[in-house]
């Protein structure tokens, strides 16, 4: 190899490696997210006691097109805020749902129980969500799966019985792989990465994304000065599909 040859081929080397620490750097700080998601025509936001008190008409103002509400956390558990937001954000032309935080530490049964119980009638909402992922010791001590498989089952079913559609089930990709993909794979997923676009090895797989939970957008004051943004991989009658009758 001549001389110049060598030199091209240093200078295409440390180009590569430059565009692979840049992409990678970008990457972390949710810019590839955010640009990703950019191109999808549903826009959302997942929120909770920690936006505090938000003004739905100003989410209505930021191209938001949908948004999930936590309602409740295992057997007993009610956000504080959980009535208002979702009075308010009913309001508005936003497509509208409720999310339960599930517990690897209390019966299925209750916990839907507990939801149906606190939500209530679901007729022009969105579907339910399941929220599955660990907390506290729970990733260093996971539950066993044949646990988790029947208590969440349970759930699951309870909450399609009482209301006419399949909830859908976000989730962590570790989450995912111990507990959901092999057991509950009918059921709608919402996958949270907010470093990379959700590879499964099957395209197509996620409905919902969540793709940042460093955003910040204007209309509510809590603890927390970010917000969760999500797309729906869909058009508008797509998601009219998850639409409760």
């Amino acid at each position: 190899m001549n001389i110049k040859n060598k030199i091209l081929l240093i200078a295409a080397v440390a180009f590569v490696a430059c565009a692979v620490v840049l992409l990678f750097f970008w990457s972390r700080s949710g810019g590839l997210n955010a640009f990703l998601a950019s191109h999808y025509e549903m826009q959302g936001i997942d929120v909770s006691h920690y936006q505090g008190e938000i003004q739905w008409q100003e989410m209505e103002r930021q191209s938001v097109d949908f948004a999930f509400i936590k309602a409740t956390e295992g057997s007993s558990s009610v956000d504080e805020c959980f009535a208002r937001n979702w009075r308010e954000a009913r309001k508005t032309s936003l497509y509208v749902g409720a999310y339960h935080f599930f517990s690897f530490d209390s019966s299925g049964k209750t916990q839907g129980e507990h939801f149906i119980r606190t939500v209530g009638d679901l007729g022009g909402c969105l579907c339910p969500v399941v929220d599955v992922e660990y907390y506290g010791d729970k990733e260093k001590n996971p539950p066993s799966v044949r646990d988790v498989k029947r208590e969440l089952g349970i759930l699951l079913e309870l909450l399609e019985e009482t209301y006419g559609m399949k909830p859908i089930i976000y989730t962590t990709y570790q989450v995912h792989n111990k507990y959901i993909g092999e057991y509950f794979r009918d059921y709608p997923l919402w996958i949270r990465n907010v470093y990379y676009y959700p590879m499964f090895g099957k395209r197509g797989k996620w409905k919902f994304w969540q793709y940042s939970d460093t955003e910040k957008m204007s209309g509510y004051e809590g603890a927390e000065a970010c917000i969760d943004r999500d797309v729906f991989r869909g058009s508008r009658e797509a998601l009219e599909r998850y639409v409760i009758p």
